[in-house]
């Protein structure tokens, strides 16, 4: 991985992953021991980047190299990090949510309303794992922006520009060249951590004791 110039946390993940929504919770616990947060910068990724067809939609047809024992393993370790962070979580798995267009609409958000950006950001999150919103659906989308205090209409531009869909595609190919090969990584610097790691490593990561 090579060495970023920043005093932010990376944070590489992506909605439909259940670490990555973990993750965001040790983080939050990491935060919330320190007197001044330490700012953090959201790097989209693709889970389902092997299923992809290239007009963004997913062919589920397509092998990712996952059985039964993996998602039976991954829901055991999901279940187990949401009871030790203390949340409580709709289903541990959501196999069947896309998030490319929340993806695209987060990064739209980001640049023409980045005071917003948090909240809806971390609402994607929420609606997905606490309460089993579908947030590949604009409507879903639509009320999240609303909640954040922004202009609905954003939804609607971003998935008619493909400028979004290009940028994003732009985002999920430096992260491969960043050598990020799964969600969530924490970067700080040259050193990165991977997975939903407790606090305590994070507060590692970024104070170095």
């Amino acid at each position: 991985m090579s060495q970023q110039a920043t005093d932010s946390v990376l944070v590489y993940a992506d909605y439909v992953c259940p670490f990555c929504y973990l993750g965001y919770e040790s983080l939050d616990q990491y935060q919330d021991q320190r007197d001044n947060p330490v700012p953090t910068d959201w790097h989209p990724f693709d889970l389902r980047s092997q299923q992809r067809r290239p007009d963004g939609t997913i062919d589920h047809s397509v092998d990712n190299g996952k059985d039964d024992e993996y998602y039976e393993q991954a829901k055991q370790n999901v279940e187990r990090l949401a009871e030790e962070y203390g949340v409580e979580m709709a289903e541990p798995l959501m196999k069947d949510v896309d998030s490319y267009d929340a993806q695209r609409v987060a990064y739209r958000i980001r640049e023409e309303h980045p005071e917003q950006f948090s909240q809806f950001h971390r609402s994607v999150f929420d609606a997905l794992w606490e309460d089993g919103r579908d947030i590949g659906d604009q409507e879903v989308l639509e009320d999240l922006a609303d909640d954040a205090g922004i202009p609905t209409d954003i939804v609607a531009a971003a998935l008619s520009d493909d400028s979004t869909a290009e940028e994003l595609e732009a985002a999920f190919e430096s992260a491969q060249k960043e050598r990020i090969t799964g969600v969530p990584t924490f970067v700080y610097g040259a050193h990165a951590a991977r997975g939903a790691v407790p606090p305590e490593q994070l507060r590692r990561l970024v104070e170095g004791n």
